[in-house]
């Protein structure tokens, strides 16, 4: 999955030590970043590439985490980079293709916070602009002392599986067109398990049992953390489709189940687990 870049190490602890030239910047520019094409390869600017041109950079820094022995920050909104060699804005799906895979996760986790400081420039109580913490990764209102920490959304992930079959769906007005599980976010009031239950019945018409938690993922492509859960149908096993979520869904017999393009989402890694009859 797009998070295991090991033997690489993501410290996420909040350091807001200051830059170095060497150290790694963000920016990004609505849903694009900005990547220099370097030989046959790819990497992020880095402060020293961009310095000369923005003489106030090192005193306008926002930190967001390590990899390894490297430090990433977040640009400003206004960075200029005209002018640089092999400089390109990419649209942020880039990131679910792009190899190395520790700097594609570092990429789509700094749009993530990227989007969160971005969507809360103000207080949402009292409408005053908000200011950084110095201490944590919290912004707060000094007006009203209102505190906003980043975004992290529940969802969930489901196999539903029937003996040697499992059910596979395609999202409705979706660019993302090829085959997923049932999914869908946590309500206010509900367990995860009872999230489960409401998204199948919701989406499926099904009713499931023999829950079974497989793993997390983060996804910061949407601010989600992801749940995956293996259960079983409880029943009648015909399909009630809701249109407006998804365009399809039908029961795949384990040989059928199409291999993934990718290996980056927890998705990918579940379907992939029953098809090649691990223990699910």
């Amino acid at each position: 999955m797009i998070q295991d870049i090991a033997p690489h190490q993501f410290a996420n602890e909040y350091r807001p030590c200051p830059p170095q030239p060497e150290s790694v910047l963000l920016f990004f520019r609505g849903k694009e970043v900005l990547l220099l094409e370097r030989g046959k390869g790819w990497e992020f600017p880095r402060f020293g590439d961009l310095a000369p041109q923005n003489p106030s950079l090192y005193e306008r820094y926002l930190y967001l985490f390590s990899v390894d022995d490297e430090r990433f920050y977040l640009a400003p909104d206004d960075l200029r980079f005209e002018g640089l060699e092999g400089a390109r804005l990419e649209n942020r799906e880039i990131f679910r293709t792009l190899s190395p895979r520790h700097l594609a996760f570092a990429g789509i986790t700094g749009f993530q916070l990227y989007g969160w400081y971005r969507s809360h420039r103000f207080c949402g109580r009292c409408g005053h602009p908000t200011e950084q913490d110095h201490k944590e990764r919290m912004l707060f209102c000094p007006s009203c002392g209102q505190m906003e920490y980043p975004k992290i959304c529940p969802a969930v992930i489901v196999a539903v599986l029937d003996g040697d079959r499992i059910l596979l769906s395609k999202y409705a007005g979706r660019t993302y067109t090829r085959h997923a599980l049932i999914a869908g976010f946590a309500e206010i009031g509900e367990t995860i398990e009872q999230t489960v239950h409401r998204e199948v019945m919701e989406e499926v018409g099904l009713k499931v049992k023999n829950l079974r938690f497989y793993k997390s993922q983060p996804w910061s492509f949407s601010d989600t953390l992801l749940m995956g859960f293996y259960c079983d149908l409880d029943g009648d096993g015909r399909i009630t489709l809701d249109a407006n979520e998804l365009s399809f869904a039908e029961w795949f017999p384990r040989s059928e189940v199409p291999v993934p393009e990718l290996d980056i989402s927890l998705t990918s890694e579940m379907m992939m687990r029953f098809r090649n009859g691990e223990p699910c």
